[in-house]
């Protein structure tokens, strides 16, 4: 969990999850451990680089989506560390999750990579792969950015933005791609 929570420490969502830098590593340690282990380890698509400076969390097509039993899982994090900030965070998670394609697909749901490997191929590497087994399967792909210069990384790899969501209830913009089946 480490190499995610120092890889979504500049986040916007992250920043915008938790406002104060003093309890943001604290709540991302919080919230990967409990999205990671809870809703994507399970279902075995969770990968890193062999010297463990990234991460891809993949969720399968076939992987139960429950957002409601989500969120109640994630509320932990949020009612000990969002503070005042957590009805306004859940409203963004919710916001998300309602333009979320449901059609199969397999879904980004966090890629990362340690500040200090950034830059250096080990995105593209996570990618590459994840791409070629979805590749195999014949399916599409989904995530969103909320980084607007990592968009042009993704559409390397096939990924087309579809939509500039702009939570109403605030929070930073998101760039949702989606990438074809092959």
């Amino acid at each position: 969990m480490s190499t995610l929570v120092r890889a979504f420490d500049d986040d916007p969502v992250s920043q915008f999850m938790f406002p104060s830098p003093g309890r943001r590593r604290r709540g991302l340690r919080s919230f990967f451990t409990r999205e990671v282990g809870l809703q994507y380890l399970p279902h075995g698509h969770v990968y890193t680089a062999a010297d463990g400076a990234g991460v891809a969390v993949w969720g399968p097509p076939d992987r139960p989506r429950h957002p409601v039993r989500e969120l109640l899982e994630l509320l932990p994090t949020a009612v000990h560390l969002l503070g005042p900030h957590a009805p306004a965070a859940i409203g963004f998670l919710l916001t998300i999750d309602a333009h979320h394609p449901r059609q199969p697909h397999w879904y980004l749901a966090n890629l990362g990579v340690d500040p200090d490997r950034q830059g250096t191929g080990v995105g593209s590497a996570l990618l590459a792969d994840g791409v070629e087994r979805i590749d195999a399967e014949g399916l599409p792909a989904y995530l969103e950015s909320s980084k607007e210069r990592n968009v042009p990384l993704y559409a390397r790899f096939g990924f087309e933005v579809v939509e500039e969501l702009r939570p109403k209830g605030g929070g930073p913009t998101l760039w949702c791609m989606w990438r074809e089946a092959r």
